[in-house]
């Protein structure tokens, strides 16, 4: 039975607030949340809390503490009290494989949130695959999750690469055209993120240029300069975390900004929040917005949270929310711990609006455990008054829209005898 939302989002107190949250995330010491009496549910959670992607890590982690505290408040999972177990995979595949045999094989959890990073996460789901353990990934984005390389045990909450694009890319061309420079990734995410962009520009008679970096570059001056040169009607720049900051930056120092509109896939409300007013800007995916109309929980959720994290929720505190609700909603209908039993109840189970903060039937998909989320089309831009104002949302597209079929995927879903 699912908890009213009242009850759900009853609380204020925080574990953490302000400049705590990295403060206590040592890699030596993961934060856990303290269980009394029964013998608690363990939710083992790996992020990069350092490196180049931390922001969004840190957020992330700050709603799913929270959530964890306000599930607590209403009688934890299955009557038992719940344990959040946070490791630092410090944005390094091997470190991200090593604190997942930790957490399944030392501390016994009973399921697995990570990672923002999508080649951890993607390295992650062969430990989980093999130990049985249901496993949700919130923030990682690259398409063979589920895809190509679907699994049982896994789930994921945020958007496939191909479904942002699918969303976004109609958009641009129509507002600035089809001569585009990609700066990208040179990782998971950003292999298929620009692959799914090109097909799509060249469908509708694109052309383009563009680089791929490091995930951690912080010197963009070589492919600006590049940019500059071809005179591009968009510039994508699908960097993320602390690397797309810097070229944000970097392109107004080039003088950049009136020569070529900005866009793409993801500009996070983490890395608005650290540029320049005149980098506040572009079309861009939102994943979840704060200001979604039409959904009376979202105004709920963000009257509760935003008090205790100092400002509103943004799209990875929603991640990280729908992602432990899920686990929770999985072991109450299957009344069970077990990851194959969760795992089956989950699929295709619709959640419920207090728990997936938006309109429509939004449910992890049978076929390859994708959510089907909605995507939000619509302009960055400095905010106006409320200091959370940075984004206005033009167009909604569904996520069935923009996933397509399931054969689409390249999916084939099986489970264990």
């Amino acid at each position: 039975m699912v908890a009213n939302i009242g009850s759900i989002l009853s609380g204020r107190r925080s574990l953490l607030k302000g400049a705590a949250v990295v403060g206590g995330l040592q890699v030596a010491s993961p934060f856990i949340i303290k269980a009394r009496g029964e013998t608690p549910v363990k939710l083992g959670m790996v992020d990069p809390i350092t490196g180049s992607l931390s922001a969004l890590a840190v957020t992330e982690v700050e709603g799913a503490k929270w959530t964890v505290e306000q599930i607590n408040k209403t009688g934890g999972i299955l009557g038992r009290p719940v344990e959040l177990l946070i490791e630092d995979s410090a944005n390094d595949t091997g470190t991200g494989v090593q604190k997942t045999h930790k957490l399944i094989e030392r501390d016994n959890v009973d399921a697995i949130i990570g990672d923002v990073n999508s080649g951890i996460a993607y390295a992650m789901m062969g430990v989980t695959k093999e130990k049985g353990i249901l496993h949700i990934v919130p923030g990682g984005h690259t398409d063979p999750i589920t895809g190509t390389d679907c699994a049982w045990n896994t789930f994921r909450t945020c958007n496939t690469t191909a479904m942002d694009t699918s969303a976004i890319t109609g958009e641009l061309v129509k507002r600035f055209g089809k001569k585009w420079f990609f700066i990208t990734p040179d990782y998971a995410y950003g292999k298929t993120l620009q692959s799914n962009f090109v097909k799509k520009l060249q469908a509708l008679g694109g052309e383009f240029q563009g680089d791929m970096l490091p995930i951690a570059t912080s010197d963009f001056s070589a492919t600006l300069i590049k940019a500059k040169a071809y005179k591009p009607d968009v510039l994508l720049n699908n960097m993320g975390g602390s690397a797309q900051i810097n070229c944000m930056k970097q392109f107004l120092q080039f003088g950049m900004g009136k020569e070529m509109a900005l866009g793409g896939a993801l500009f996070e409300i983490e890395s608005v929040r650290s540029v320049p007013k005149e980098a506040q800007a572009g079309w861009w995916c939102m994943e979840w917005y704060w200001n979604t109309p039409g959904v009376p929980a979202v105004k709920t959720f963000v009257d509760a949270i935003s008090p205790v994290i100092g400002k509103k929720p943004t799209a990875r505190h929603w991640m990280a929310y729908v992602s432990i609700h899920a686990v929770r909603l999985a072991a109450e209908k299957a009344k069970s711990l077990k990851g194959i039993d969760m795992a089956r109840a989950l699929a295709d189970l619709e959640l419920p609006p207090e728990v997936s903060l938006m309109p429509g039937k939004i449910r992890y998909r049978a076929g390859d455990h994708q959510l089907m989320s909605n995507i939000h089309i619509g302009q960055m831009h400095p905010s106006e008054g409320d200091p959370d104002n940075l984004f206005t949302i033009a167009a909604t597209v569904t996520g069935e829209e923009a996933a397509g079929s399931v054969e689409s995927t390249g999916c084939k879903m099986v489970y264990p005898a």
